[in-house]
C-alpha cells in the first residue's frame, strides 16, 4: 500500500508527487502520506462510537432503571466502569501501544468495542437473557477495555503520521471526538428514548457506528507507522524503552504536576457529563434539557479546541494557553456549582454550560501536545496514557466523592427525576468540584514549567527540512530561551 499510486508521499504542502525542495547538504526528506487523513478518521470514528458507548445510558438514566428494574446506583455504574477498567489495564493499554503498535491497538480496540456494543444490546432483544444487568455490565466493560487503547492513541498518531505543523490540528480532531460521542449520547438517547419501551431501540442503533469502526479499522489499516517520518520528532518517537520511559516520567517534576492537574481536569469532565441529568432533573428541569446542556458543553469545546489547535499549532504556545484555560475553565465551574442549584435559570445554566465547555474541554488537545513536549523523548503512549490513567483514577473517586456527599432534598420538591428515590440535594458536591478545579488550577499556573524538548530535537535536526515542511506563513519554531535544560534525545 506505501508504493500505490492512489496514495503517493506529499509534501508538507499537500502536492502529490511533487520533488521535494531541499538544501545541497541536508539528509532524505521527511514525507507525508494521504493515508495518514485514513488513520485519522478511523481513530477518529472509532472514539466517537466509544464515547456514545460510554454515556448512552447517563442522559436517560431513571428511564433505564425503570425498564430493567435496576437503582439508580447500578445504572451509574454502567458509567462509572469506564473509568474503574482504565486503571488496572491502562499501563497494559500504554505498554501494548507503544510495543506492539498503533495499527494492532487500533484494530483490538475496535473489535472490544463492536462485541461490547452488541453484547449490551441483548437485554433489550426478544429474547430472555436474565439477569439485564449482567449483560449491561459485560458490555460495557467490553467497551471500557477499548476505551484504554482508543483515548491513548491520538498523540502517537499525530506524532508518527503528520507534519510539525499539522500536530496540534490533528490531536484535536480525533482528542475531540470522543467528546462528540458524548454529545451526540446527550442529544440521541433523550431524543430516542420518550419511555421504557424505547430503550431496545436506543442499544441496537449504538451497535451501527461500532460496526462501521470495526470494518474500517480491520480493513483500511495496514501499517502502524508510514515508510518515511514527516519530522525528527517522529523519528525519535518512542526512543526510550517501556520502563526506562516509565522511570524517567516518574523523574519529571513538570510531568508529575501536568499529569495530576491535567488528570484531575478530565475527572471533573467525566464526572460532569456522567451526574448532569441527575443534577438538573432535582431542579425541575427535563431529560432534553439535561441533554442540551451537555450537547452546548462539548459543541463549544469542540469550537475551542479548533481555535486552539490552529493557533498553537503556528505558535506552539502550548504552556500559555493551557494555563489560560486553566484559570477560565475554574470560574466556569464555579459559575455552574451555584447556577444549577437554582429553579427557573434555563438560559444562565445553558451559557455556563456553554462557557464551561468552552474554556475547559478545548485545552484537552493542545494539553496532550504539551505532555509529550515535556516528557520526550518516552513514548507518546506511555506519556498521554499515564496522565489518562490518572484522570479515570481521579474520576473514580469524584464520582464516588460527589454522590456520596448528597443528601436527600428538604423542602418543596421541584423534582422532574424518575427513578422512584428521593430528590437528593447536590449543592455540597457541586461546591467541592469548583473547589477542586480551582485549586487544580492555581497549581498548574504556579508551579508548572518546562522546555519544549521535542521542538528542540526537531529545531536542532535539520533547519532546512523544517522548512520545507512548514509553510511559508508559519515561522519556524524556536526553543525557549527561558529554559535552557539540556535536550533528551535518544537515536
Amino acid at each position: 500500500m506505501a508504493g500505490s499510486a492512489g496514495d503517493a508521499p506529499e509534501t508538507a504542502g499537500g502536492q502529490p508527487g511533487a520533488p521535494q525542495p531541499q538544501a545541497p547538504s541536508a539528509p532524505p526528506g521527511f514525507r507525508v502520506y494521504r493515508r495518514r487523513w485514513i488513520f485519522l478518521l478511523v481513530l477518529s470514528l472509532l472514539s466517537l462510537s466509544n464515547a456514545t458507548l460510554w454515556l448512552s445510558f447517563a442522559p436517560v438514566a431513571d428511564t433505564v432503571a425503570k425498564r430493567f428494574s435496576l437503582s439508580i446506583g447500578q445504572v451509574n455504574w454502567l458509567s462509572l466502569v469506564y473509568l474503574v477498567a482504565s486503571v488496572p489495564f491502562g499501563v497494559m493499554a500504554i505498554w501494548f501501544l507503544d510495543s506492539i503498535g498503533l495499527r494492532g491497538a487500533t484494530i483490538l480496540s475496535a473489535w472490544l468495542n463492536f462485541l461490547g456494543s452488541g453484547l449490551r444490546a441483548l437485554p433489550g432483544a426478544r429474547v430472555s437473557v436474565p439477569p439485564p444487568f449482567f449483560y449491561l455490565m459485560a458490555g460495557q466493560s467490553l467497551c471500557a477495555l477499548a476505551q484504554t487503547l482508543v483515548i491513548f492513541s491520538p498523540a502517537k498518531l499525530a506524532a508518527l503520521w503528520f507534519p510539525e505543523h499539522q500536530r496540534a490540528t490533528a490531536n484535536m480532531i480525533a482528542t475531540m471526538s470522543n467528546p462528540l460521542g458524548i454529545l451526540l449520547a446527550n442529544v440521541l438517547s433523550p431524543a430516542l428514548v420518550k419511555n421504557e419501551d424505547d430503550i431496545p431501540l436506543m442499544l441496537g442503533i449504538y451497535v451501527i457506528p461500532a460496526g462501521i469502526a470495526c470494518l474500517l479499522a480491520t480493513t483500511c489499516l495496514w501499517e502502524s507507522v508510514p515508510p518515511t517520518p514527516p519530522s525528527a520528532g517522529a523519528a525519535s518517537s518512542t526512543s526510550e524503552k517501556f520502563f526506562a520511559g516509565l522511570k524517567l516520567l516518574v523523574l519529571n517534576k513538570a510531568y508529575i504536576i501536568l499529569a495530576l492537574c491535567f488528570g484531575a481536569a478530565v475527572g471533573i469532565f467525566s464526572a460532569f457529563c456522567a451526574l448532569l441529568e441527575q443534577i438538573l432533573c432535582v431542579q425541575g428541569y427535563s431529560n432534553d434539557f439535561s441533554g442540551l446542556c451537555g450537547a452546548l458543553f462539548i459543541v463549544a469545546g469542540f469550537l475551542g479546541a479548533l481555535g486552539l489547535g490552529l493557533y498553537v499549532d503556528r505558535t506552539k504556545h502550548f504552556t500559555e494557553a493551557t494555563k489560560i484555560g486553566f484559570c477560565l475553565m475554574s470560574m466556569a465551574c464555579v459559575a455552574f456549582s451555584v447556577v444549577s442549584q437554582l429553579q427557573g435559570q434555563a438560559i444562565w445554566l445553558a451559557v455556563v454550560c456553554f462557557l464551561f465547555g468552552f474554556f475547559g474541554l478545548s485545552i484537552a488537545p493542545v494539553a496532550t501536545e504539551l505532555v509529550v513536549e515535556c516528557s520526550f523523548p518516552v513514548g507518546e503512549g506511555a506519556s498521554t496514557g499515564l496522565v489518562f490513567v490518572l484522570g479515570q483514577i481521579e474520576g473514580t473517586l469524584i464520582m464516588v466523592l460527589l454522590t456520596a456527599l448528597t443528601v436527600p432534598r428538604k423542602g418543596p420538591s421541584f423534582s422532574t427525576c424518575q427513578h422512584g428515590e428521593a430528590p437528593l440535594d447536590w449543592t455540597v458536591p457541586l461546591l467541592v468540584m469548583a473547589a477542586l478545579c480551582t485549586a487544580c488550577s492555581c497549581v498548574f499556573v504556579i508551579f508548572f514549567h518546562t522546555p519544549y524538548r521535542r521542538l528542540q530535537v526537531e529545531a536542532n535536526a535539520s533547519p532546512s527540512i523544517q522548512e520545507v515542511t512548514v509553510p511559508p506563513w508559519q515561522s519556524h519554531p524556536q526553543p525557549p530561551a527561558t529554559h535552557p535544560q539540556p535536550v533528551l534525545q535518544s537515536v
